[in-house]
This record gives structure tokens, C-alpha cells and sequence, in this order.
């Protein structure tokens, strides 16, 4: 089952007009739950209107911080974002599933290594806890961070990076890219292929590059992506975090009726979480196994139901099935036989997934 913890609210720290820092405390018995890689990050429930809503925000902490914090930024129609910026007070219980994601890479601290980083808006909330990491980690290694925002005043963390720069001389670059108020051409307008393709050529050397990290929404990290592969950036070598919002307004899910359809082509499916399996009905079209899963009182995991976050990964045992979309596992995992149950509909009769595996 999805488990939750009560973390306390220790600190709210207005980072942005429309973002905050959120420090928070696990209880003493699960600390040893909440040790995190960087560049991971917290899924939380809330109940809003008799409606449980799930939220995920990344971690903006170094591995070797002792607090907990996370970056939310407000969004239009955003209902966990707006009451973290408008409404949550210091003192607070929030429930969040202990850390998960692997937007990250491993750390050798003998290596001399050049990584590349690309943010977008909010998505540098990730970098945070990657650079910091990696610079007290991995002391021979460099990061050149390119990051984008409308203007100067959208900049999260800016005096943070800033302190990062000047204590880690040579180490950390880091290149502002403005829609407004830039002067020079070149760190103006939006991060595309024809911005990173300039920024190749004239400032950013990506002829060495080791690991190369995306985070931001999907037109920006898919260009970044084109424009590092035609610089000959291997695709191994590209991290991707796509941040989504979440469907607007409540979001549910899938009406029970529609999801027991007696008059729907069905699809025999069998789901194993934690240790339990349990048998029911899908329709071969137009419901996720996700959804049936949670039709059928099933305490599936899941946070973003947009193919996102990974927090419904599973395995398919037996049967097939296809994905729509899928912007969180890695080709490895594909191939292995996991997919993200909110993007998973049944093409076999039957179909096993496992969640435990």
C-alpha cells in the first residue's frame, strides 16, 4: 500500500511571489526513511472537499543537509500549491511518502567529472540537491548550470546559486537565460534549439561532458535534448525530470460505472501489492490499470497520473499492455517489463502486474 508519514512544518521561507521553501521534519521513528539521493523528491496527500489530492515536489536539500526542504511554486488552479503559499503555517502536519525518483547519478568521489544541467522556471528545485551534492561529494568534478525564467524577479534560489558560486570558484557556472530584462542577445529570449545551439558554440563546452541533467516543461527539455544529442551527447548520458502540472481541478478518477462496464470488452486483471493479490475487471479500453486498481479499493500508489513522477511504477507478470505516455523510466526499465500504471491499458485478456517487485 501507499504508506504516508505526518512531517511537521518547520520553516516557510518565501522564496519567489509566487514560491516558497518548505522545511520540514519526519518523525523520529521513520527518520531513516526519509535518507534521500539527490535529486529525489516528496509525494504529499491533502484533502481538499472530501477529495484526497497527491502532490509531488522535489528535494532542495544536499544529501548531507540535516533539514528537509522542498521548493513549491504556485500554479494557476494548483490547489496543494496555492494553500502551501497562501495557507500552510509553521506548525503543520503534511502527509508525504518517503523519497523516491531517479533523476540522479551516481557519485565518485575520485572521478573528475563535467556535468551539464538545464532548469526551467521551477524545475530547478532538483539542481539544487544535485550541484550541492555533488560539489561537497565529488571535489574534482564541475557543474555548468544554464537556467531559464521569464525575468529576473521568477529566479528561485538566486541568491543560494550565487553563495554556491563564489564558495566553489571554477566549479560552478552558472548562465541565466531571461525572456525579459537580459541585454545580451545570447542569454536572452527562451532555452529552444536555437538558443542551446548559440550557447554550444560560443559559451558552453559540451564536448566532455559526462552526465548532462533536464528539468523543465516538455518543449524545453525535448529541445534541450535535441540540440545536446546533435552536439554528440550520447543518450545515456541525458537525465530527464519533466515537471506537469496536475489535471486541472479535482482530478478524479474514473467513475466506478465506467470502470465496471459489464457491456466493455474485459481484460481479467490480477494486481500483487505488498505481498497480497487480488483479481479484477478491466475495459481493454479507456481505463488505466491505475484507475481500475483504485476502483477496485486497491491502494495502488500513485501521485501525478501523468506519467511524470514514477511513483506508480510496477511490473507487468504476465499479459500485455501498452503505455501512452511515459516521461519517467528508463529504457532498461521498459525493456525489463515495467511500465507507469496511469499511462498502462491491457491488450492481452488477462494481465498480472506486480507492485513489488
Amino acid at each position: 500500500m501507499a504508506k504516508f508519514y505526518p512531517l511537521e512544518v518547520l520553516e516557510i521561507r518565501k522564496e519567489t511571489n509566487d514560491s516558497v521553501v518548505v522545511s520540514l521534519s519526519p518523525p523520529p521513528e521513520a527518520k531513516d526513511d526519509f535518507e534521500f539521493i539527490h535529486g529525489q523528491y516528496l509525494t504529499f496527500r491533502r484533502e481538499i472537499n472530501g477529495e484526497e489530492l497527491r502532490r509531488s515536489y522535489s528535494i532542495c536539500s544536499a544529501v548531507s543537509e540535516d533539514n528537509l526542504r522542498v521548493g513549491i511554486k504556485k500554479v494557476d488552479d494548483g490547489w496543494f500549491s496555492t494553500w502551501a503559499n497562501e495557507d500552510m503555517k509553521i506548525g503543520d502536519i503534511v502527509d508525504a511518502m518517503a523519497p523516491m525518483g531517479n533523476f540522479y547519478g551516481s557519485i565518485e568521489p575520485d572521478r573528475k567529472k563535467k556535468y551539464l544541467g538545464f532548469a526551467g522556471g521551477s524545475g530547478i528545485t532538483p539542481f539544487m540537491s544535485i550541484i550541492k551534492t555533488v560539489l561537497a561529494r565529488e571535489p574534482h568534478s564541475t557543474f555548468t548550470l544554464a537556467y531559464g525564467n521569464r525575468s529576473a524577479r521568477d529566479v528561485m534560489f538566486r541568491e543560494e546559486l550565487e553563495d554556491l558560486k563564489n564558495t566553489n570558484m571554477g566549479r560552478l557556472n552558472i548562465v541565466h537565460i531571461l525572456e525579459t530584462e537580459a541585454d545580451i542577445d545570447l542569454f536572452s529570449g527562451r532555452m529552444d534549439k536555437e538558443k542551446c545551439d548559440a550557447l554550444f558554440n560560443k559559451w558552453i563546452d559540451v564536448s566532455a561532458c559526462d552526465q548532462a541533467f533536464i528539468c523543465g516543461p516538455e518543449p524545453m527539455m525535448l529541445a534541450v535534448a535535441d540540440a545536446l544529442k546533435a552536439h554528440g551527447i550520447a543518450e545515456d548520458k541525458i537525465k530527464y525530470e519533466l515537471f506537469a502540472s496536475a489535471p486541472r481541478g479535482k482530478g478524479g478518477q474514473k467513475s466506478a460505472s465506467k470502470v465496471t462496464d459489464a457491456n466493455a470488452e474485459q481484460t481479467s486483471l490480477t494486481i500483487s501489492l505488498d505481498g497480497v493479490r487480488r483479481d479484477t475487471k478491466i475495459p481493454k479500453t479507456g481505463v488505466s490499470v491505475l484507475e481500475a486498481a483504485l476502483a477496485a479499493q486497491i491502494d495502488a500508489p500513485f501521485a501525478c497520473k501523468a506519467g511524470v513522477c514514477s511513483t506508480c511504477r510496477a511490473k507487468i507478470v504476465e499479459g500485455e499492455a501498452e503505455m501512452e505516455v511515459n516521461y519517467a523510466l528508463e529504457d532498461y526499465e521498459v525493456k525489463a517489463g515495467y511500465v507507469l500504471t496511469c499511462q498502462c491499458y491491457p491488450l492481452s485478456d488477462s494481465l498480472v502486474v506486480d507492485y513489488d517487485q
